[in-house]
């Protein structure tokens, strides 16, 4: 191992994550509630637990001191205890937070929603993205009569729940009864997805995808969807978790002007408060309410659904979205630290290897090795680099809390990283400067 990365490595030491990580092991399963935040996602006994955040930084409970991307999986997109929001949480909290009938904020939240993404028209709230998702699905089965759902292949997640984690390699526990009523599409071909509808005739009940992720949908592909969905029949459900405020304030449906029958909203609502939010067109969501002749729809029924902190948090994210701008100043802050990183890649001549994808405002990077193929070693290699040099990024997702000089701090740890990067790939070999195993992806059939 070279003694530059000795000596970067070095630099701070993490010993109280360490015993934490092994405490979290002993008494929650994968260490961690979020299987993306497990530590085997991080490079070995480099995996931070994180003590505090304010703004774009967060401190580990060694006190190292991180600029933080991707913060809360993409839901802290303002920045961490933003105080607008907190102000707004602050005044509902000795109010109470939850009681036998609606509370009034559940009004003033539907309407501050409905009003921000105005191609909905009814919305309900929930807690999680997945029971959202999930109802969406329900409600579309119930809507059509019937039973298969068809979901986008090129998107990552879409739920907790039976339908989509049986599709995954991690389908233990799942009957294939469940998983055989899950077909799939592939995003951006619409020749394709109506050779599926026609498979499959009348027995679709939904097309459900993320309207956009790392590449933007191709011209028409989103009008062609609708209509499709239309003319076979089938509810169009967009997953607006990461598009929602990110590509605008309307979300993606607005952005692109194409509305879906129901739409799914969580992550950046809150700005790290649990909410997350059901929405669609009035016909199909008041079968989940009572205002209707048909068979009852078990829609979304949660305790905690409408906390009235959270909706507080929800509604001063929005205000403050539309106010300050800040779907424009994401864009801006991607804009420079993927030239950065570009630069700073191609200055060290990985350019071709450490590549930055994506929309400005949800930017990821891959990793790829001598042939240009997707490493999970020269990842961890990358990642163990930019965490020694104080950046925690298991993205490059920005938040609106950034300033220059994170950016400008940013570029120069990954032109650091880009360095050791070039070693590795001279020597056809990256297994020197890992320090234990590589990473793993989420999605695996073994531990």
């Amino acid at each position: 191992m070279d003694t530059e990365h000795t000596e970067r490595a070095g630099q701070f030491v993490q010993s109280r994550s360490r015993t934490a990580n092994e405490r979290l092991h002993a008494l929650v399963p994968g260490g961690a509630h979020t299987y993306a935040k497990g530590d085997d996602q991080y490079p070995e006994n480099l995996a931070p637990v994180i003590s505090r955040g304010h703004g774009a930084h967060v401190w580990d409970v060694d006190g190292n001191r991180y600029i933080e991307y991707g913060s809360g999986l993409r839901s802290v997109s303002l920045g961490h205890a933003h105080p607008r929001v907190l102000e707004a949480v602050r005044r509902e909290l000795d109010r109470g937070s939850n009681f036998v009938r609606p509370s009034i904020v559940e009004v003033e939240a539907a309407e501050r929603f409905l009003a921000t993404v105005p191609t909905a028209e009814m919305v309900k709230f929930a807690k999680n993205g997945s029971d959202a998702t999930t109802a969406a699905v329900r409600l579309a089965r119930a809507a059509t009569g019937r039973p298969r759902v068809a979901i986008c292949a090129d998107h990552p997640f879409f739920s907790v729940d039976d339908w989509f984690i049986g599709t995954t390699p991690m389908s233990a526990g799942i009957p294939a009864a469940t998983t055989e009523l899950t077909v799939a599409f592939p995003y951006g071909d619409l020749a394709a997805t109506q050779q599926l509808l026609t498979r499959y005739q009348d027995e679709i009940a939904c097309l459900i995808l993320e309207p956009a992720s790392h590449t933007e949908p191709p011209p028409g592909y989103l009008e062609g969807l609708r209509e499709l969905a239309d003319r076979h029949g089938c509810v169009l459900i967009f997953d607006e978790m990461i598009t929602g405020f990110r590509w605008s304030e309307a979300g993606a449906q607005g952005l692109y002007d194409v509305a879906p029958d129901l739409s799914t909203f969580g992550k950046a609502l809150g700005n790290g408060f649990a909410v997350s939010a059901l929405a669609g067109r009035r016909e199909l969501m008041e079968r989940g309410g009572l205002r209707h002749s048909g068979d009852r729809v078990f829609l979304l029924s949660t305790t905690h659904g409408a906390e009235t902190h959270s909706l507080a948090a929800a509604m001063a994210v929005q205000t403050t979205y539309v106010e300050e701008g800040i779907t424009a100043r994401l864009h801006a802050l991607g804009e420079r630290l993927a030239a950065g990183v570009r630069e700073a890649a191609a200055g060290m001549g990985v350019g071709d290897h450490v590549v930055v994808r994506g929309r400005a405002s949800n930017l990821v990077f891959a990793t790829l090795d001598e042939n240009r193929q997707p490493s999970q070693e020269y990842r961890t290699l990358f990642l163990r680099q930019l965490l020694a040099g104080g950046v925690l990024a298991p993205s490059f997702v920005v938040s609106s809390a950034l300033c220059d000089a994170d950016i400008d701090r940013t570029v120069d740890v990954v032109a650091q990283a880009c360095a050791v990067y070039r070693k590795a790939l001279e020597a056809a070999d990256p297994t020197p400067w890992l320090a234990g195993r590589p990473v793993k992806p989420v999605f695996r059939r073994l531990v």
